[in-house]
């Protein structure tokens, strides 16, 4: 065999080799995931996007992920379209908790079995439909908050809510913050609870018409850290910094700043990427068969100051 044959033969086994590494590398396609949430320009459902795109990927299923721009009717026709497409499951959380059980019943009909996360159907003809759900244990979290907000007044002095009634999520977050304080015999006095719509916005405008009507307050609780770090611009408007405590929810990256920057004194931490593989795993249990939990609640953390300045996440700007 003469050195040229030799070295072509080499060469062709090489590339047949290599081809075939190439080729079972690549994880087959399996179908598709139609994911719809309440804002993909939020940085928390952003993130679970990408978690859930390259979870999903590990198993040959591409995730088409959706902004329902927080309204019910864009979320509710996203839904409509996965079904008429065919997807093969639904990741949703839910604009408006009950107004989603339309296009739930939609896909259960249809044969698509939906998941939800971080924000549970409340439609009863509905909810029944969905095949799991995981997301923060809201209450507890709530709970963390109203501690954070006794230790941090005194537990003395009026203090306001800012809330976000259309969302289970949020109805958890105000619930679990006024039975702590209602268990512990507390001496703050809640007097008023106002929508902010989880926003900066909402927050800033919604603070500044509590401080005209009560500008004694010594404390805010937020039910995320948008609408705290709004009421924070807000009292730093008003030149109250020094008075008023603020209690955000999420350890957000913008959350974490504002607590290493003492803007804000607490904000309970949710762990996205846990909802989003979570989410993933329990699609693939279901397709293969295996039993699976219908509710799994994530318990939030405290984030303290004393948790920011030893956290590289909040150096890196991560969740």
């Amino acid at each position: 065999m003469n050195r040229k044959y030799r070295i072509g033969m080499t060469t062709g086994c090489i590339a047949i080799v290599l081809l075939f590494f190439s080729c079972n590398s690549k994880q087959e396609f399996k179908g598709k995931i139609g994911m719809t949430c309440m804002d993909l320009t939020n940085p928390f459902f952003k993130l679970i996007a990408n978690e859930m795109q390259d979870e999903a990927a590990k198993y040959g299923y591409r995730v088409i992920a959706l902004s329902g721009n927080q309204d019910p009717a864009t979320q509710n026709n996203q839904l409509s379209d996965f079904v008429a497409q065919g997807y093969d499951a639904i990741f949703l959380n839910p604009v408006d908790s009950k107004s989603a059980g339309e296009g739930v019943k939609k896909a259960h009909s249809a044969g698509i079995p939906v998941f939800t996360f971080d924000i549970q159907v409340t439609d009863d003809n509905a909810k029944e439909f969905i095949i799991s759900h995981i997301g923060s244990d809201n209450y507890q979290g709530g709970r963390l908050a109203g501690e954070s907000m006794m230790k941090a007044t005194g537990d003395k002095g009026k203090i306001a809510i800012l809330s976000f009634p259309e969302i289970t999520s949020c109805q958890f977050r105000v619930n679990g913050f006024r039975d702590i304080l209602k268990e512990n015999n507390s001496s703050l006095q809640i007097v008023t609870e106002l929508s902010a719509r989880g926003n900066r916005n909402d927050g800033f405008s919604v603070t500044n018409d509590i401080l005209q009507v009560h500008p004694d307050i010594v404390g805010i609780f937020a039910i995320n850290d948008p609408s705290a770090l709004g009421a924070y611009a807000a009292i730093q408007k008003g030149g109250k910094v020094e008075e008023i405590i603020i209690v955000g929810f999420d350890a957000s990256p913008a959350g974490k700043q504002a607590v290493f920057e003492k803007k804000l004194y607490d904000s309970p931490q949710q762990f996205p990427r846990k909802m989003a593989t979570g989410t993933v795993d329990a699609f693939i249990a279901y397709s293969e068969g295996r039993e699976i939990s219908k509710n799994n609640f994530i318990d939030c953390k405290h984030y303290y100051y004393s948790d920011s300045i030893k956290d590289p996440n909040r150096v890196k700007e991560q969740w």
